[in-house]
């Protein structure tokens, strides 16, 4: 676990590291595209953090090479040697769509090609293990299809929810972290040496996210763009393809009894089709309902819109950063919710955990308008709106003779920009559309 920790720290230092010079490059090289009709910040924001990201990749590789126990994952496999070809292949990809702008069509056969890259290395899916079926052994034609379908899936589920600050980053850190939860428990708990390339490719996932968010927390100082959306989306599918079409059932039969028992007993997350959907099944929902309703609309299913999910949050009041933690939620509930129940699936209670934090869910759903309070002993931690002191001057200096009814004190109780064109939610610049107060005279 040392080790994992150590790959961690450095993935995550160098990739923190590396974001401001890119920062500045990409403000050099003109990698700030003008805001789109989508698009909810306000100002034009440089892209390329991928760039950063695939450093800090290219590092946790690097440092877990040198390792005393890591190593030996390169020497059992040629996996971690296809992950870096395929995300080569990827990331190059996703600079010259941040820079110059690539067709989608383009953009979707390069995304086949790293994943046949990583194929032809030795990175593919060759047996299926089907509940009360056993496993299923697949062709070498079935398992390449098998495999770039699901590369192909995850990369535009990422991609497709990268649409407000920090969201992407922070919802595939939290999948990486479940899937890391599974896999080590995998290698260790199993003994399933084929589960070990997997669990490295988590653990580096997790830093390349850990240490681009503080940088694209909102407001964001600079986006991920394709090149690190497109880029973590194909490590998630490599780990995932890895633990699930690489491990043998049979390697469980002494701790489960048999074949069957052993399948069943890994049960959801076991299966290679739910897995990657199970930990990421938010932003595979999005993507299954963009395209559906692109399609319904006669337009392309890569043709841009406002209809995602963090949209619609939005439209419907809530603020950024209220948006972007209730996504974060939803992620770590299902994800952390599969994981629990791969561990002891006969539990009543992990089935009433999830339901009963599924109510929670709901109910943060339909309060977009409440502004929680933090405890007084712990104000000086949380920002200025949350802290109930602050609250009630800001009320107060509204509520003073002479003082302009609409001005909001620093550090009183304002909402985030929302974007021209949302319901739901009034603009902080929209001043026709606050109720006007009556002032009262002071003179009689």
């Amino acid at each position: 676990m040392r080790e994992y920790l150590l790959t961690l720290c450095v993935t995550a230092a160098v990739t923190y590291l590396l974001t401001g010079p890119v920062r500045k490059f990409a403000i050099a090289a003109g990698a700030m595209p003008e805001i789109r009709a989508r698009d909810v910040h306000r100002e034009p924001t440089p892209r390329l953090g991928g760039i950063a990201m695939f450093g800090g990749l290219c590092a946790g590789l690097l440092v877990a090479a040198h390792l005393t126990n890591l190593k030996s994952v390169y020497e059992i496999s040629n996996e971690p040697r296809a992950l870096l070809s395929g995300a080569g292949l990827i990331w190059l990809l996703g600079v010259l769509d941040d820079k110059w702008g690539v067709d989608a069509l383009v953009k979707l056969g390069g995304q086949m090609i790293a994943a046949g890259v990583m194929v032809l290395q030795g990175l593919t899916i060759l047996w299926i293990p089907v509940p009360g079926v056993g496993t299923v052994s697949l062709t070498p034609m079935q398992g390449t299809l098998l495999t770039v379908a699901l590369v192909v899936i995850t990369i535009n589920a990422v991609n497709f929810v990268d649409g407000l600050d920090g969201l992407a980053s922070g919802m595939v850190c939290i999948a990486a972290t479940a899937f890391f939860m599974y896999a080590y428990r995998m290698w260790f708990g199993y003994g399933v040496e084929a589960a070990a390339p997997a669990t490295l490719f988590a653990v580096i996932l997790m830093g390349m996210c850990l240490g681009f968010l503080p940088h694209n927390m909102h407001p964001a100082r600079i986006f991920m763009g394709d090149s690190g959306s497109m880029l973590i989306g194909l490590v998630m599918a490599a780990g995932a393809i890895s633990i699930t079409g690489q491990v043998d059932p049979d390697l469980l039969n002494s701790s489960a009894g048999s074949e069957r028992a052993a399948v069943h007993a890994m049960v959801p997350v076991y299966i290679p089709l739910l897995l990657p959907l199970t930990v990421i099944a938010v932003p595979v929902a999005d993507l299954v309902l963009a395209i559906v309703r692109r399609t319904w609309n006669g337009q392309s299913p890569f043709a841009a819109d406002r209809g995602h999910l963090h949209h619609r949050l939005l439209e419907i009041g809530h603020s950024h950063s209220r948006a972007v933690l209730i996504m974060y939620f939803w992620s770590a509930l299902i994800a952390f919710g599969a994981v629990a129940y791969s561990v002891n699936s006969a539990s009543v209670w992990v089935v009433l955990a999830i339901a009963a934090l599924s109510g929670v869910g709901l109910v943060l759903l339909l309060l977009p308008r409440f502004t929680p309070h933090a405890p007084r002993w712990a104000e000086s931690l949380f920002p200025p709106r949350y802290r109930r002191g602050r609250r009630r001057g800001a009320h107060a200096a509204t509520d003073a003779p002479g003082s302009d009814p609409e001005a909001v004190p620093d550090g009183g109780d304002e909402r985030e920009p929302v974007p021209s064109g949302f319901h739901g939610a009034t603009a902080v610049g929209d001043r026709s559309r606050l109720p006007q107060r009556r002032k009262i005279s002071t003179h009689r």
